[in-house]
Order: structure tokens, then C-alpha cells, then sequence
């Protein structure tokens, strides 16, 4: 984590002491020192020079302490910076109840007595690391809860971003339509792509509640998707699937419906744009990894602007696996093709993608 600038952290403690969970505890420590100050000493101003001493070391020793161990008590600078908050709190006890004293001509005290001095600084030390470590904790921990709401943010925004993706309206209104057309002409064809659809819809509405499912059902998803495209077109594309028999390929966890789109733009991008030849998929398993390509008619001019469908896949992979999955668009001699190269070992444990 960064560092805070110095005078947010001054405010941000001064604030955190004013709370009455860390005002009561001191209140609680100083007033028993005051009335001790009081009444073991004859100096009629030793009662207000006892309320300075305390002031002074609730409100400096934790503000010091977390300007100079902001992330916590660090000992990696060979303790220079625990000796200057041992000199500051020297500083500040001597100052208050050594050198003020004999500016103002005042008389010995309780409080300014040498042994009590040394009992001063062990308390200004002590109280300040346990007062600035708790306010420290208490930020790193707000701190974290925001991040982990502004992830979880995330991973909804990118689920809902996927479902969209997903569910392209133009390409369910043209389903439909067609099936409109099939009920009057050819109610066998119209029956198959309202099972298919069904079964497609379904499919994604679970997807998107699940953390992860095998590779397989993905690739059958997809394949359901070229299904219905060709029933409605059986000439559209001719469609090749070179998917390993090997389970353990196609066993591995991914993120549910995160190539989806990938079928979706080869399609429409591809023979859905006057492109029109063969659409390959292709599954290769390697030692660590698994390449899924997907190759469509047509060369891409890459992602358009405002375009979700590559994007959210390059989105949820990064939120699923870091940097351990990669996306590779080529395109070349009138055709485009889409590699996604994911490792073995699966999503990052716990992350909602």
C-alpha cells in the first residue's frame, strides 16, 4: 500500500483519537496523572502544566508514530525511525516537563520529578505505538473491505457486461422471427430451434450464477450457438470441431461463458457479413495449458469502438486469472482467428468472474 501524504495521516489521526472508543481510554489514563500532579505538588499551576503534559503526549506520540511507520512499526530501515520516535518522545517530555517549567520560574512537581519523567516518556512511547497502531489497523482494514466491495463491484459489473454480451439482442430477435417463419413452413425445423434456444438460455441464466464450470459445457454452449445460426441458414458456414478426446482438456474450470462472445463475433463478424466458407474451433492441450482458437471467414479491423463482446472477455480473464491467461487476435489472408490460451490449474480460488 502507499503511503498516505503526512498531513492526511496528522488529520486522519487526530480525527480517529477525537472518537469517545479512543477519547474515554484517555480520559480514563490522564485524569488520575492530573489529580496525582495536583495533589502531591505545591505549584499553584501544576494542575494546567499536568493537562499540557497529557495533551501533549495523547495527541503527539500516535500522530508521530504513524507519520513515521505509516504502514506499521517497520524495522527494515536499521530502526532509525524507531530512535527518532524515541527522540521525539524525549523531546516532547523534557520540553513540557523540564525546560517549560524553568521558563515559567515554576517549582518541582509531581509529574517533573526526574523518576516520574522517565515514567512520562515510557508512557508517551507505549501509548503512542498502541494508539497509532490501532488507528492503523482500523484504516488498513476499511481500506480493505473497500477494495474487496469495489472488486465484487467489479466482478458483478463484468457479469452483467458478460450476460449482455451474451444475450445480443439482434441475434435473438432474428431467432425468433425465424421461428415465426418455421412454425407456418416447416413446424419440425421451428420445434428443434425452440428446444435449442431453450436449452442455450438456460444455459447462460445458470452460467452466470456459477464461479466456474468445465471447459466442455463452454464449447457446447458455443456449439449450440453455431447450431441455431445454421438453422436458420444451413449454408451460412460449414463448421469444423477439432476437440481432443483427452477429458482432462476439456475438464478444466473456466469461467462460465467466457468464450461465448467469441462465437458470437466469429459468426457475425465472419459469415453473418457476407464472409462466407468455413468456421473452425479447435481445442490443444499442452502440458500447463489449453488453447481453444476459434477461426472464422473474414479479416477483422479489430475492435470497434464501444464494441463489448472482446473486451469483457479480456476483462473477465484478467479478473479470473491474472496474468496466466492470454488473448491473441490475428487476422490474415481474408480470415480472423481467436486464440485463448488458459492454464490448467483454473481460475484464481474465491473470484467471481
Amino acid at each position: 500500500m502507499s503511503e498516505q501524504p503526512e498531513g492526511s495521516i496528522v488529520r486522519a489521526t487526530l480525527r480517529a483519537l477525537a472518537e469517545p472508543r479512543r477519547l474515554l481510554p484517555i480520559l480514563l489514563v490522564s485524569a488520575p496523572l492530573v489529580a496525582a500532579q495536583t495533589r502531591f505538588s505545591d505549584e499553584p499551576l501544576a494542575p494546567h502544566l499536568g493537562v499540557l503534559m497529557c495533551l501533549l503526549a495523547a495527541g503527539v506520540a500516535p500522530v508521530s508514530y504513524r507519520v513515521l511507520f505509516p504502514e506499521g512499526l517497520d524495522l527494515s530501515h536499521g530502526g532509525v525511525r524507531v530512535l527518532l520516535y524515541g527522540t521525539v518522545g524525549s523531546g516532547v517530555v523534557l520540553m513540557s516537563g523540564f525546560v517549560l517549567p524553568k521558563l515559567l520560574g515554576l517549582g518541582p512537581t509531581f509529574l517533573t520529578q526526574p523518576t516520574n519523567l522517565v515514567v512520562c516518556n515510557a508512557l508517551f512511547l507505549v501509548g503512542g505505538w498502541g494508539l497509532g497502531r490501532d488507528i492503523g489497523f482500523e484504516e488498513t482494514l476499511a481500506r480493505e473491505r473497500a477494495r474487496a466491495a469495489r472488486f465484487a463491484l467489479e466482478a458483478e459489473q463484468a457479469q452483467l457486461l458478460a450476460l449482455r454480451s451474451h444475450l445480443d439482442p439482434h441475434f435473438l430477435f432474428n431467432t425468433l422471427n425465424a421461428i415465426a417463419e418455421w412454425c407456418r413452413e416447416d413446424g419440425a425445423v421451428a420445434e428443434a430451434a425452440v428446444l435449442r434456444l431453450s436449452t442455450m438460455l438456460r444455459t447462460v441464466l445458470a452460467g452466470v450464477r456459477k464461479a466456474s464450470w468445465p471447459l466442455s459445457q463452454e464449447l457446447e454452449l458455443m456449439r449450440t450457438l453455431f447450431d441455431l445460426h445454421l438453422l436458420r441458414d444451413p449454408e451460412l458456414f460449414q463448421l469444423t470441431l477439432d476437440i481432443p478426446a483427452e477429458s482432462r482438456a476439456t475438464d478444466l474450470p473456466v469461467p462460465p461463458l467466457v468464450l461465448l462472445p467469441l462465437a458470437e463475433n466469429a459468426v457475425k463478424h465472419g459469415p453473418a457479413a457476407g464472409h462466407r466458407g468455413p468456421l473452425a474451433l479447435r481445442v490443444l492441450a499442452r502440458d500447463a495449458e489449453v488453447e481453444v482458437a476459434l477461426e472464422n471467414p473474414g479479416e477483422s479491423k479489430g475492435p470497434r469502438e464501444g464494441s463489448a463482446g472482446l473486451p469483457t472477455v479480456e476483462r473477465r480473464l484478467a479478473l479470473a486469472y491474472g496474468d496466466r491467461a492470454r488473448l491473441a487476435l490475428t487476422s490474415a489472408e481474408g480470415r480472423t482467428r481467436v486464440t485463448v490460451t488458459l492454464p490448467r490449474s483454473g481460475p484464481h480460488p474465491g473470484v467471481l468472474t
